[in-house]
């Protein structure tokens, strides 16, 4: 029985750089060249992967989380044969064995270890695999798409990504853009979340100017968590400025003031009241405490807090063991 074809994801909005990336996906999407996905963590690169993968649909969409450290990740990748090692009772399919005839999507590739770079380089030439410890190699035909929030060539140029990796991957490259250069898509984003997450709020609107005013450094990623985390704490029906995470809140007051201060035509704006401002805390316990938010909010889930976080979950991992979190 034939799977059922899945709606390509759509990356909402309407600024000219967002329909440009649009434009170029309809264009990659036709052919099974290499292509790098490019920008800031939290940008939508894998519902970019997803929507290059949709326009001419076959086989499975796979992604493969680079992250992963060592053999664990190699046998992922390649899968391994009965008593490869302690444990393996059966056989085990690859992830690149399951993309046969479809897409294999490595996110974050710049965290592919150096040591099995030459493996990914091989199977990208030859189109072959041999599981873990197995001694037949089978055929593995696939689109490939990567994607970093990291500058590949710079990788190069100290030594920690093999160069002709790099350009095997970056055959056609597309860069996502931050959301603080496209604010005009912000209300259609927040609009497109908070019908996913709570369709019974509203948005008022000094919240929704809060949020345009608002760089949002964990970019797209950040602002549909911070519309989850409204609605999962407010019944509604309306979410206003007080509803904010207390970080966003505070960044979004500073920039609204700052704005105001700038205002044009050489007017002067009334001095803000003055308030006193904490001590400057130092940037480790400023992570160490993002890390203990995003765990309690995410109820342990270290995957999903690594998301939230816009890193690595071998980098959450390492964080938490450096923080003696767990």
């Amino acid at each position: 029985m034939q799977a059922p074809v899945e709606t390509p994801p759509v990356l909402v909005g309407r600024s000219p750089r967002i329909q440009a990336v649009r434009a170029l996906i309809q264009k990659v999407g036709r052919t099974r060249s290499p292509v790098l996905l490019l920008g800031e963590s939290g940008t939508g690169k894998e519902v970019a992967a997803r929507a290059i993968h949709g326009v001419n649909p076959s086989g499975l969409f796979v992604p493969i989380d680079c992250s992963l450290i060592g053999t664990l990740l190699e046998t992922e990748l390649f899968g391994h044969a009965k008593g490869a090692f302690t444990g393996a009772i059966a056989s085990k399919a690859g992830l690149i064995e399951i993309a046969e005839g479809g897409t294999a999507f490595f996110d974050e590739i710049g965290e592919f270890p150096l040591d099995l770079q030459a493996k990914l380089l091989r199977l990208l030439q030859e189109k072959e695999i041999r599981p873990v410890g197995g001694l037949s190699r089978k055929k593995a035909d696939f689109r490939v798409i990567a994607a970093t929030n990291r500058d590949l060539s710079r990788e190069v140029e100290r030594g920690m990504f093999r160069s002709d990796l790099y350009y095997r991957l970056n055959v056609i490259a597309l860069r996502l853009p931050a959301l603080r250069d496209r604010k005009e898509d912000i209300p259609e984003l927040a609009a497109h979340f908070l019908a996913r997450y709570g369709p019974q709020h509203q948005l008022t609107s000094e919240l929704m100017e809060a949020m345009v005013n608002y760089d949002w450094p964990g970019n797209v990623r950040e602002l549909e968590n911070c519309i989850q985390r409204m609605v999962a704490i407010n019944s509604g029906p309306y979410l206003g400025t007080g509803d904010l995470p207390s970080a966003l809140a505070g960044k979004a007051a500073e920039k609204e003031a700052a704005l105001a201060f700038a205002a044009p035509g050489g007017t002067t704006v009334p001095a803000m009241p003055a308030r006193k401002e904490p001590g400057v805390q130092r940037l480790d316990e400023l992570e160490r405490k993002a890390i203990i938010e995003a765990l309690e909010f995410t109820r342990g889930d270290r995957s999903r807090a690594a998301e939230l976080l816009g890193i690595g979950r071998t980098t959450l991992y390492r964080r938490i063991k450096a923080y003696n979190l767990g």
